[in-house]
């Protein structure tokens, strides 16, 4: 179980960095998936976790290769 956490934080982690490293606020990412900007806070901070689908599109809103994600946290 300590494994699935240490992923979900590094996941976590990638997300935000991605979003940082491309300038994207949280508001642009939350508008762009029509979610509210706690909506992308929550994930981040990891109150709220995402499911395959939810990461394929964020992603694409963040403009970050999923493939790569992947390996990353293989």
């Amino acid at each position: 179980m300590q494994l699935v956490r240490d992923r979900e934080k590094k996941l976590r982690e990638l997300l935000k960095e991605a979003r940082l490293d491309r300038e994207l606020r949280q508001v642009d990412v939350a508008e762009s998936l029509g979610k509210p900007q706690s909506y992308v806070a929550k994930v981040e901070s990891g109150e709220r976790t995402l499911n395959f689908i939810e990461v394929l599109d964020y992603c694409r809103v963040i403009r970050l290769d999923a493939s790569s994600l992947v390996k990353e946290l293989s």
